[in-house]
Parts: structure tokens; sequence; C-alpha cells
């Protein structure tokens, strides 16, 4: 009885891992107490006694074997305490994490079956969702398939999906965690995902359907080529209307008297069009049906996908961009319109101001225009600095780069045109002449017929153009004819040499008379006479005389010459230039003959 009891308390003892070494002890002891089977037979006499002694140790080891079970149930209520603190603990940690940790996707052929949130055996969630989608793809191609045959398969650390002798995939109780639920009924979960995706693959994969992606992909290329040819048809149809419209409705295009298009040129222009728009609906019919022949088959779906992605992808961007970039043209334009109307304004202004309806003090009416010029500038540079930051690509490296490039090229190149817009400026503003005055510069006399930032261009008398950079004009001296004869009247002058012989007052007579007589010399002021020396032989007289138009310049002076030659004939006083002594010695007089007139 004693053995019996002994195995009894080491069974109970079995399933529990972690007992007392007192207990372990005790039933050594009960072990060792075995022995019955050496004892000498017993007399009669003490059979009594003994019994009594085995009742006593059979309570006896009754007691201990309950209070042994007490220990066990209360060892087990402590184990299972801390495993469910622990469980709530990891779980608590897992819905903390939950929020923020994406799980790994098992995608076979475009679907998601499932998430993996936790790494197993080494492998990542990411290596695991890879595995898992691999395994399950090259199962569902299989020709024999059956999807039901997917069983779970159980064990003390993992719970697997298997189909035959392969794993699908594996659960463990983490993953289980992150579901909210055991990896038991994580698996069985998962298992239907996976059955109907293998189902749906081998409906995918089987015979029936790969013989009609292969009609489908035949009836594409045949609708195609039809479309193909219906292309061509109408285009070549419309070239003969084209054609019929030059002797009906086609007119030639003109700008004045310049023929810019005949009907034989806008015929050409229109065929050519009509072959771009062609090459484009056959381009357009291509870009459509080349993605389609591609998803025909599960194989060559992601290239067709990839293919559409590339024509679709720059069509989205460029129309998602036209319609984010709606407000900034928004901008564009109300900054535009502003300083147009603004341009209008100054340019009204402006014209007020130089036909002299409208006069600001210190501010000449020659000044109104080229101002104008300059506000506009500012006004438009001013613009394009508002626009800037509004223009498509203007925050990108490559679009600042040219622009600092371009800014180099022009800084660097522009030295000489920029000294000469500034001296256009500073002329403008000093006012040295102004277009149609005769001037005089260094060398070149004329009249300006044209001023620009760059160049001033002079006309001389015998009409030629001479074209002076601006910065020049700056350097040089200017004499203005126009002005001081608007303002003054302009003096020309003339001098003769006359012997001594004849009185100054009757030269002085004589030269006013000429000048008098000259066309463009006016009576008021009146033109006079300067003794300008006393030379040896003679003495040298300047006539002066007033005028009001510098173009008639060359003219006033030839006609006063002559009329001064004719008065002095007339009178018959000879004029000592070029050089002649007084004294006569015989020699006929220098005065011509044929111009001798009668002294009245």
């Amino acid at each position: 009885m004693k053995r019996i009891s002994a195995i009894c308390i080491c069974l109970l003892l079995l399933p529990v891992c972690g007992v007392s070494a007192q207990l372990v002890e005790k039933v050594r002891d009960i072990f060792n107490e075995d022995t019955l089977g050496a004892v000498a037979p017993l007399k009669s006499d003490t059979d009594s006694v003994y019994k009594l002694k085995i009742r006593q140790e059979l309570e006896a080891a009754r007691l201990s074997e309950a209070n042994l079970r007490m220990e066990i149930e209360q060892m087990k209520l402590k184990y299972d305490a801390a495993d469910s603190l622990k469980l709530a603990q990891q779980r608590q940690r897992i819905d903390s994490l939950r929020r923020v940790t994406p799980g790994v996707p098992v995608v076979v052929e475009g679907d998601t079956l499932y998430y993996l949130f936790v790494k197993r055996g080494g492998h990542t969630p990411q290596q695991r969702a890879k595995m898992n989608a691999a395994a399950i793809t090259e199962l569902g191609k299989q020709f024999n398939l059956r999807p039901d045959s997917v069983y779970i398969d159980r064990s003390d650390i993992v719970t697997d999906l298997m189909y035959g002798n392969k794993v699908l995939t594996s659960f463990t109780d983490q993953d289980g965690l992150w579901e909210g639920c055991t990896r038991d009924e994580l698996a069985v979960a998962k298992r239907k995902v996976v059955v109907d995706k293998l189902k749906v693959m081998k409906d995918e994969h089987s015979l029936w359907q790969l013989g009609k992606r292969i009609l489908y992909f035949i009836l594409v290329i045949v609708g195609q080529y039809l479309l193909f040819k219906l292309t061509i048809w109408l285009f070549n149809k419309l070239k003969v209307r084209i054609q019929r419209l030059k002797d009906t409705k086609l007119k030639p295009i003109s700008i004045q008297d310049y023929e810019l298009l005949d009907t034989q040129k806008q015929v050409n222009l229109l065929v050519f069009l009509a072959n771009l728009l062609r090459y484009a609906v056959m381009l357009l019919q291509l870009v459509l049906t080349v993605p389609l022949l591609f998803s025909i088959f599960p194989q060559t779906k992601d290239l067709a996908y990839k293919l559409f992605s590339y024509i679709w992808d720059p069509i989205k961007s460029i129309f998602l961009g036209i319609v984010e970039y709606i407000p900034n043209l928004f901008t564009i334009f109300v900054i535009w319109l502003a300083v147009k109307y603004l341009v209008r304004l100054v340019r009204y202004l402006a014209s007020e101001i130089q036909s002299e309806r409208l006069k600001i003090g210190g501010f000449y009416a020659d000044w109104a225009m080229p101002t104008f010029h300059i506000v506009r500038f500012l006004l438009y540079a001013f613009m394009i600095a508002m626009i800037y930051p509004y223009l498509p690509g203007s925050k990108s490296g490559v679009f600042q780069g040219i622009s600092v490039f371009v800014g180099l090229i022009v800084s660097l190149g522009s030295s000489t045109v920029i000294g000469n817009i500034i001296a256009g400026l500073v002329i403008t503003y000093m006012r040295p002449f102004k277009l149609g005055d005769r001037i005089k510069l260094n060398d070149t006399t004329g009249n300006v017929i044209e001023k620009t930032p760059l160049v001033t261009r002079i006309r001389t008398p015998k009409n030629e153009v001479v074209t002076i950079p601006n910065s020049f004009i700056m350097s040089s001296h200017t004499v203005n004819f126009s002005q001081s004869a608007r303002d003054y009247g302009l003096i020309i002058h003339s001098e003769v040499s006359i012997g001594y012989d004849v009185p100054w007052r009757k030269t002085h007579q004589l030269l006013i008379e000429a000048a008098l007589n000259t066309p463009g010399v006016v009576d008021d002021p009146r033109p006079f006479v300067l003794e300008t020396s006393l030379q040896d032989y003679y003495p040298v007289y300047q006539v002066n005389a007033y005028i009001k138009d510098a173009n008639q310049l060359a003219q006033v002076y030839s006609d006063l010459h002559q009329n001064i030659q004719d008065r002095f004939n007339e009178e018959g006083i000879e004029i000592m230039s070029p050089h002649y002594i007084a004294t006569r010695d015989g020699s006929e007089t220098t005065i011509p003959k044929d111009d001798l007139r009668g002294k009245k």
C-alpha cells in the first residue's frame, strides 16, 4: 500500500513544473521506507499492531497528498496570474504600437490577403510577407490545384497553413496578439482568405481562361488593324475635300499689298496639318492598344499597368499642375491688368504734357515721352519681379541657375550698351537738342532725325546719315543752331576785305543792304557790321545778320555771299580778297566786266 500511495503522489507531481525540494524529499523517503518485501513473516500476535501502524501511515500519506494537491493548485494559480499579467502587458504594448506601426501586407497578384507585424525565426515581417506571397503565388499557378485541401497544422509554439507537405504560412502567439485573437483563431480566419484567393487563381490560370485570353489578344490586334485602315481611309477623304476647297471657299490671305498665303499654300498647309492629326490619332490608338494587349495575360498585367502609367502619369501631372496653377494664373492676370491700366494712365499724362495741355513747372514738354518710356520700363520690370514667384518652375534649381547664367552673360557683355543707355537718359534730360534740330557735333553738322536709348542719328546737308553713340555725344561738345534760331535768332556772319581807299561807312552800308536783300534774314534785329582787323593792305569787315530757320543755313550763306558781290560790283568797289595791292600800275580792275552795272 505504501508503494501504491507513493506512485499516486508521483503521478500527481508529474504535470507540475516546479515543486519544492521538501516535497521531492518526502517522496524519496516513502520509497526508501518500502520494506514490505523484505520483512520476515509476522507472527499472529503482532498482526494487529502492524495493521494499525499501516493505517496510520496511510492516513498520513492521504493528508500529505491533500496538502500536496493544495500546494500544486496554489502554484498553478500563481503561475496563471503571472501569465495573465504578462499577457495583459503585452496586449497593452501592442495596442500602443498598433497606432504607429503599419503591418506588412502579403500581396498576391495585386490583392492584399493579410498583414504581418512581428518577426519569426530570424525573419523580419517583410521577409515573412515576401516568402508567404511567393509560396501562395507558386501554389496558385498549379493546374491540378485543389484549394480546399489547404489545412491547419498545430504544434506547441506555432500554427501552420499547409498544402500537402508545403507550408504556406505560419502564425505564432505574437501574431494572434496583434490581431486580438489566438493563433488558432487567426489561422482559421486566414485559411478562408487564402482558399478564396487560390480559387480565384485557379480560375485565372485554367486552360479555358488561357484560350479566352488568346482569343481576346487576336481580336484586339485585328481591331487595331481595322482602326488603322479606317483612319487612313478617313484622312484620305479629308485630303480630297481639302483639295476641293482651293476653288470654292479658300481665298488668298494678304497683309496690305503683300500676299501672305495664296490658295495653293493654304491647301498645302491644311494637308500638312491633316497628316499631323492622322499620325497623332494613330499614335493615340497604339498608346491605348498596347497596354490593353499586355493586360490580357496575368503574367504581363503589371507591365501593362506600368506602360499605362508612363502615359497617364504625365497627363495627370500636367492636368493637376494646370488645375493647381489656376490661382497663380489668376494672380498673374490681376497684376498684369493693374500694370496695363497704370501704363495707360501714364501714357495719357505724357501725351497731355507733350501737347502742352497739361503744364508742370520745371518739366518740359519734350521730356514727356522719354519719361513715359522710362516709367513704362520700370513698371514692366516691377510687374515681372512680382510675377516671377508665380511662374511654374521658378523655385527649381535649374530655372534659377539659368536666370543667374543669363544675368551674368548680360552683365559681362553689355557694359558698353548700358553706358550708351545711361548716356541716352542723361542727354534726354540735358536737352542739348531735339528731333529736327540742326546741330554740329565735332566735325559733323546736320539735322537730328532719330534719338534712341543707344544712338543718335544725324542727316547732313549732303543727305548722309551719321550714327553716333550716345556715350560719344556725352564726351563731346555739341553746337545747336536751331535752338538759338527759335529763341533769339541765329547770327550768321561773313568777312570781306576792302581797300583803305573805300570809306568804311560806305562799306558798312553796302554789307547791310546785301544782308537785308538775302532771303531768310530778318529785319528785326537788323544786321550789323564789325571791323575785325586792320591788315597791312586792307581792313577786314564782318557782316552779321539774324535768321530764324537754321535748316536753311547753307542756302542763306550762299545767298548772302552772292548779294555782297553784287552790291560791291554795282558800286564799283573792289573786294580785296584774295590779296591785291591798291597801287595802280596800269593793270585792269579786278571787277568782272560782265558784272558791271550802271550807277544810278
